[in-house]
């Protein structure tokens, strides 16, 4: 879709609203989710107009069917540098709990998923 040249060390974002238009940004790997969401606040494009949001918390991204969380950097999701990522951007206040459905199905099935940003409040 792009044609432009991406550095070796960014990764470039095609971020999709619901409503199906997209952008591109250029991120570095240590640049986080709320990074991300706080950055296109800022640079909000002139053709999401009727999308605009009232603050970037609200901004959340989906990667790969999952909400990350703010503090998700784009070098714990590996993602490839120098190429073209997907993520869908929405607003949304809160995030899923993480007792959702979907996570007692996970738990059924036995699979597990290594990612250490899993926390855990005894």
């Amino acid at each position: 879709m792009s044609s432009r040249n991406i550095p070796a060390d960014k990764i470039n974002l095609r971020l999709i609203l619901v409503s199906g238009k997209t952008k591109e940004f250029l991120f570095s790997p240590s640049d986080s989710a709320g990074d991300i969401a706080q950055t296109v606040f800022d640079n909000w494009p002139e053709d999401w107009a009727a999308e605009a949001v009232p603050k970037a918390e609200v901004l959340r991204l989906i990667y790969q069917g999952r909400f990350l969380h703010c503090n998700v950097t784009l070098g714990a999701l590996v993602l490839p540098l120098g190429k073209t990522t997907v993520m869908h951007l929405v607003p949304r206040d809160n995030l899923p709990e993480p007792n959702s459905q979907d996570q007692r199905q996970k738990s059924k099935s036995g699979s597990r998923r290594c990612c250490a940003a899993t926390c855990c409040i005894l």
